[in-house]
Parts: structure tokens; sequence; C-alpha cells
């Protein structure tokens, strides 16, 4: 239907059928944008496209993606063509011309300084000036809702006073109804145990309050994914690591090996305190994947795939984060591993997304 060649009775009888409000003292663009809205973000710190390509499925338009990575802007680039990418720190760019104009500003501000494997520093840490960042951008735009991903260690960080500060330093000039949870991937079809905590606001004056999706019916689990995967790169286990993973069952690690292999593969740390259940962690076809991470292999963190003695390769990895097979990471192999262990999983986007997306419909 192109709306262009209606007249404005025509529109101004859609608006009424369809039950659009407030229109009657539209012109006739007002009108088209009304019946056929065009909800728009930005997005900085955008790494590899996970967040943006589910806001895309969802039905927003990017009017801005940045990141300060290369490769990152070179896969959104490539991948997301035509969209507006700039490769540079986000508060070098100008955005003025975006002021109460977007619909949504969103990213993933770097989360290492919130991590539970981490030191934790927080608002402490550079890396944590990011969120300062983001709130001047927030603040200077003035969106209708914004959002921002991060670690689950963020709730817990400074016995649960830095998720406090950051709810007040976003909400400055208290513009904002803001919302926090944590949500678990696997129950938003995701084939992954993934938790992130995700922090939205919504503009005092459209009267909302977000309400964060309800989980699926459906848990998927890796072998509803790792089947035909299309051939790619991925990391090699050694000789040694292999005889180790040959006597490993689906869903097993370090504890199935025969008590002296264990010894010997964790030397000291055998001894030591905690669960280890991430050393030599084989996958299991019938449940979700640990949470990816940068790399598939490290001694703490092993992502071995279920059947096979050897890491999760590179378009494995994305099936599991929910990409499409025919998007492309660019890049070396590393920085593939890292674009794709750092997304926010697309169908997980894409359920936010549409969350949000209830509350911009019907408001103008």
């Amino acid at each position: 239907m192109e709306l262009s060649n209606f007249s404005k009775p025509e529109l101004l009888e859609l608006c009424e059928i369809i039950g659009i409000k407030n229109y009657e003292s539209k012109n006739k663009s007002q009108l088209i944008q009304l019946i056929n809205p065009v909800h728009t973000f930005i997005e900085v710190c955008a790494g590899g496209g996970g967040l943006s390509s589910g806001l895309i499925k969802a039905g927003f338009t990017p009017l801005l993606l940045n990141d300060n990575n290369k490769d990152c802007c070179k896969t959104l680039k490539h991948n997301h063509y035509g969209a507006n990418v700039i490769c540079s720190p986000m508060d070098e760019i100008d955005y003025t011309p975006y002021i109460g104009k977007v619909d949504l500003l969103t990213g993933g501000v770097p989360c290492q300084s919130f991590s539970q494997a981490g030191l934790r520093k927080g608002l402490d840490d550079p890396r944590g000036d990011l969120m300062t960042k983001f709130a001047t951008i927030l603040n200077l735009i003035k969106p209708k809702t914004f959002m921002i991903e991060n670690v689950k260690g963020l709730l817990s960080h400074d016995g649960g006073k830095t998720i406090k500060k950051i709810i007040k330093l976003l909400n400055k000039n208290n513009l904002y109804n803001i919302s926090y949870k944590c949500l678990d991937a696997s129950k938003y079809d995701v084939p992954q145990k993934r938790e992130r905590v995700f922090i939205v606001g919504v503009l005092k004056t459209i009267g909302k309050i977000f309400e964060f999706p309800e989980e699926s019916s459906e848990r998927p689990v890796l072998k509803d994914v790792l089947y035909d995967v299309p051939v790619s790169d991925g990391a090699k286990y050694s000789d040694e690591k292999k005889a180790l993973f040959k006597m490993i069952p689906q869903g097993g690690c370090w504890i199935n090996l025969p008590k002296k292999l264990q010894k010997e593969y964790l030397g000291n740390s055998y001894y030591s305190s905690g669960g280890k259940r991430g050393i030599l962690h084989r996958l299991s076809m019938e449940k979700p994947s640990l949470t990816l991470l940068c790399t598939p292999s490290q001694k703490q963190t092993e992502r071995c795939h279920p059947l096979k003695e050897r890491p999760l390769r590179i378009r494995e990895y994305a099936r599991i984060q929910s990409f499409d097979d025919d998007y492309q990471f660019i890049g070396s192999m590393s920085s593939q591993y890292k674009q794709i262990g750092n997304a926010v999983p697309v169908k997980l986007a894409e359920h936010i997304g549409e969350s949000l997306l209830k509350i911009l419909v019907n408001h103008y």
C-alpha cells in the first residue's frame, strides 16, 4: 500500500478505521507517519551486531551504529547495508541532529568492570566511565526510550549500590521511568544459558512503564541448532587435550577423568575449593550451551563440542547466539570469536525490541 498516493481525506478515514488516536489535526505527511511509523534507534558500543540485528528484526530502523573497534564496524557495515556506521569513541560523535528525534538509544556498554570473573571495580574502573558518557548522550538527545545491556554482576556490585548510582546518573533530570531485570537468554528462544541485566527507561511524558517480555514456551537446546552448520574456521585442541576429551561424556568435565589424570591436568588447583566445572567441559546436545565467551578454549572455561573433540567453531558460535547463517563477521578468527561471544543473542534482542515497540506504538 503506497500511502503517498492517498488523499488527505482517505488517510483520515484510514486512521479512524485502524484506531489511531489524535490524528485530526495532522497534515498529510504526519498522517502517513502515524499509519506506517518508522521506529528509529541509535546504538553505541554496538559490537558485532547482535543487539542491532534483533532490533531490526523486531521492526526498528537504525539511525546510527557506533563502535570504536574497526572489525566490529566492518561487520556492521557489511551486514546492515546502508546503515550509518561511525567508528570512533562514542563521545566524539555530534548527536545534535538527533535531539528529540530518536525512539531508542541503546548500547551494550562494556561490562568487564562489573564482571563476576574480574576485579569488579565498577564505576571506579575507566571502563565504568563509559556509563557516564552514555548518560551524557542520553540527556542530550532525550530519546523516547533507552536500554542498556550489562552483566549480571552489576546487580550485586558494591552491595547493590552501583546499580542505584547508575540509575541516578541516567535519570539526573528525572525524565524517565526506569526498570531493570536480569534475563536468561535460554528462556527467550536461545539455546544458551546467558544471564544479562537490561536497564530500560521510558519518557515519563509517554505515561507508560516498560514491561519485560514474557518467557517463551519453548526451550531450545544444542541439538536444535548444531546440525547442517555452515563450514567455518575454529580453534583447535592439542593431541593431549583431544585424548582427555575422548574420556569425557556430554555434559561432563574434568571430574569424569581418572584421578591420576585429574591431578596431572589441574595441578595445584586440584586441591583448591570451588566447583571448577568449566575446566575440560564438554557441552551436551540435550541442554543449552553454557555462556559463550570471547574464546571457546580457555582452561577455566572450555566449550568443547558435544560430539567431537574440538572447540565450537565460528558458525557454531553464531548459531548458538541466534545469528542468521548469512550474517558474516569480519576480522581474524580471534576477532570473530570475540564479536560473537560479546554479542546480545539476536533472538533475545528481538523479544526486547518487540516489547519496546508496544510502548512506542500509538504514541505520537
